[in-house]
C-alpha cells in the first residue's frame, strides 16, 4: 500500500491546529487504498500547540510529532520532517490553511499518473497581503532570477508534493543556511506547478514580519548567487578609474592653467561617498563570510526535544 507523509511545521498555532486537522481529515478520507502519516514538527512553540498535537497523537495513530528543543525556524522544521518521514510521497503544509488540503488529490493524481517527480504550488495573486510587502516580494523574485542560475518561481509556496527520489536529493543538501525554495529548484527533476488564488490565514497573524522576510530574501541571494561580490568589485574598480581621471584633471588645472586646488566641502562629500561604498562592499563580503563561518562549525540543523516516532 502506498503511503503519503504530510509534514506540518508549527510555531504557536494553537488556534489554527483544530481547524486545520478537521479540514485535512475531510480531504484525506476521500483517498482509497492510501495510508497516511501526519507528522507535526513543533518548532519550539511557547503556546499549547504541542499539548494539542500530543492529544491528537493519542486519538489518531496516524499522527506523529517531533518537538524541537527550541525555535530553529521553518527551514529546519521542513528538513526534519522530510528526514523522519517514511512515506512513498511527501507533502509539506502550513497549519494556517493557506495551503489548501483540497489540492492534495490533484497533486497525487499528477505525480502518479502524469509522470512528475514533484508538484509545486504558487499563488497567482497576493490579495489580503500588504501592498508594500507584495511590491518587495515581486521585486525580490525579479532580482534573484536575474542574478542566479536557479529559477525561482514568483508566488511559489513551500506547499509541495514530492516522491522519495526528490526527498532523498533534498536531504543530501545538508547546508546549515537553508533556503528551501532555492533548494527545491536546485535539485531539478520533472516539476508541475499548480496555481491557486491566495487564501488568507484562518486565524492569528503571520509569524513573518517585514524584516524577517528581508533577512530571508538576503539568505536566498547569498545562498544562490555570488553576483553581489561581483558588483562590489566592479564598483571598486569604477571608483579607482574615476579617482585616476580626477587626479589627471587636478594636475592639468594646477600646472597648465595655474588654477590652485580648492573645495573643502566637495572633498568631504567625496570622502563620505567613498567611505560609504567601502562599508557597503565590506558588508557584502561580511554576509558571505558569516554564512561560511556558520557552515564550517557543522552545528546540527535542529535538535529534537521529544518525539513519539519510536512508539
Amino acid at each position: 500500500m502506498e503511503k503519503i507523509s504530510i509534514i506540518v511545521p508549527c510555531y504557536n498555532e494553537e488556534n489554527t491546529l483544530p481547524i486545520f486537522y478537521e479540514e485535512l481529515n475531510k480531504n484525506i478520507n476521500n483517498f482509497s487504498d492510501i495510508e497516511f502519516e501526519i507528522l507535526f514538527v513543533n518548532d519550539g512553540s511557547t503556546d499549547s500547540s504541542l499539548d494539542y498535537i500530543k492529544k491528537l497523537s493519542n486519538d489518531d495513530s496516524r499522527v506523529k510529532y517531533i518537538s524541537f528543543s527550541r525555535n530553529f525556524g521553518k527551514e529546519s522544521a521542513m528538513y526534519a520532517g522530510i528526514e523522519h518521514s517514511n512515506g512513498n510521497y511527501i507533502t509539506i503544509m502550513d497549519a494556517d490553511l493557506q495551503d489548501p488540503p483540497s489540492l492534495l488529490h490533484e497533486m497525487y493524481e499528477s505525480i502518479t499518473k502524469e509522470g512528475y517527480d514533484a508538484i509545486g504550488t504558487r499563488r497567482v495573486d497576493r490579495k489580503s497581503e500588504p501592498i508594500i510587502r507584495s511590491f518587495f516580494a515581486r521585486l525580490f523574485y525579479k532580482i534573484i532570477n536575474k542574478i542566479s542560475k536557479i529559477e525561482m518561481i514568483d508566488g511559489a509556496r513551500d506547499y509541495i508534493f514530492i516522491n522519495r527520489k526528490v526527498a532523498d536529493a533534498i536531504l543530501s543538501l545538508k547546508e546549515y543556511n537553508r533556503y528551501s525554495k532555492g533548494l527545491f529548484s536546485f535539485v531539478g527533476f520533472k516539476v508541475k506547478w499548480i496555481e491557486y488564488k491566495n487564501v488568507p490565514r484562518i486565524s492569528g497573524k503571520t509569524k513573518w514580519s517585514f524584516w524577517k522576510l528581508v533577512k530571508y530574501a538576503l539568505e536566498g541571494i547569498t545562498a544562490f548567487s555570488t553576483t553581489p561580490l561581483i558588483i562590489s568589485s566592479v564598483i571598486g574598480l569604477l571608483f579607482c578609474l574615476i579617482s585616476f581621471i580626477l587626479i589627471l584633471v587636478i594636475i592639468f588645472r594646477t600646472i597648465i592653467l595655474g588654477d590652485p586646488t580648492s573645495g573643502w566641502p566637495s572633498l568631504v562629500c567625496i570622502i563620505f561617498l567613498v567611505s560609504g561604498v567601502q562599508l557597503f562592499s565590506l558588508g557584502i563580503i561580511g554576509q558571505y563570510l558569516s554564512k561560511t563561518y556558520l557552515e564550517v562549525k557543522k552545528r546540527p540543523i535542529y535538535i529534537i526535544g521529544e518525539t513519539n516516532l519510536g512508539e
